[in-house]
């Protein structure tokens, strides 16, 4: 039984007949060009977006769940979430308790942990670099323990030692019985990280599968129209532009 599962998903032009499922223990990477469709799709599935045809979490309706129910299933990291308010990391990751009502200390200091925000829990976010507060976001979504994580671009904003980190909270994370979904530009991430790919391109998914499936060469040039190279043999993969 698929974890998320949704079959022609449509909302208004951005989004069109998209048919996917995420199982447990899985990482689904959504990749595509800048506008393809892929933050649509995961607000669709936050329940952000008004659409038609079908979504289901664990083969039942996405309706027939209330909103905080669904707050607590499917947790949405967004893309470009910024603050200037003068308060503790701390209490921003504490925000994402939120869906269950409670302020779990517990739940909160293991989501710092994984993020690696943990030594500088006590300053204020407005302090902080566009990279720490990337991890910080994450770490919110993280403190409500989401069965499904859906997050957008985690590692745009942050060096290379932080976009490894974040990959391998997202790995490990679904390895724990849960799901995640994250959109991706970049492929080499994708082709180490993920299990299965959905490639968008104008609103439509083109083609999903596991990354050897997904990422060839001809197929990503009829996408990004331009030229690449993918070795994904080496250790750790490379996909890389001529």
């Amino acid at each position: 039984m698929a974890l998320i599962a949704t079959q022609s998903l449509t909302v208004d032009t951005r989004l069109h007949a998209v048919s996917m499922q995420l199982q447990r223990g899985e990482v689904v990477g959504l990749i595509g060009p800048n506008g393809a469709g892929k933050s649509t799709l995961l607000k669709t599935l936050a329940g952000l977006e008004d659409y038609s045809g079908e979504i289901r979490i664990e083969n039942n309706l996405f309706e027939s769940y209330s909103s905080s129910e669904r707050a607590r299933m499917v947790g949405l990291q967004p893309q470009l979430v910024d603050s200037t308010w003068p308060i503790s990391v701390e209490e921003v990751v504490a925000l994402g308790r939120t869906p269950w009502h409670d302020r779990d200390e517990v739940a909160i200091q293991q989501a710092m942990q994984m993020a690696g925000i943990t030594e500088f829990s006590q300053r204020t976010i407005d302090h902080l670099s566009g990279g720490e507060r990337a991890r910080v976001w994450l770490a919110r979504v993280l403190a409500g323990q989401p069965q499904a994580l859906l997050v957008d671009e985690p590692v745009a904003n942050l060096d290379i030692h932080y976009q490894l980190s974040v990959m391998n909270v997202l790995k490990d994370y679904a390895a724990n019985n849960n799901g995640v979904i994250v959109a991706l530009h970049d492929l080499s991430l994708a082709a180490r990280y993920c299990d299965k790919l959905c490639l968008l391109k104008s609103a439509e998914c083109v083609a999903q599968g596991s990354p050897t499936e997904v990422l060839t060469e001809s197929l990503l040039h009829s996408v990004y129209e331009v030229e690449v190279d993918v070795d994904l043999n080496r250790q750790p993969p490379v996909v890389l532009p001529r």
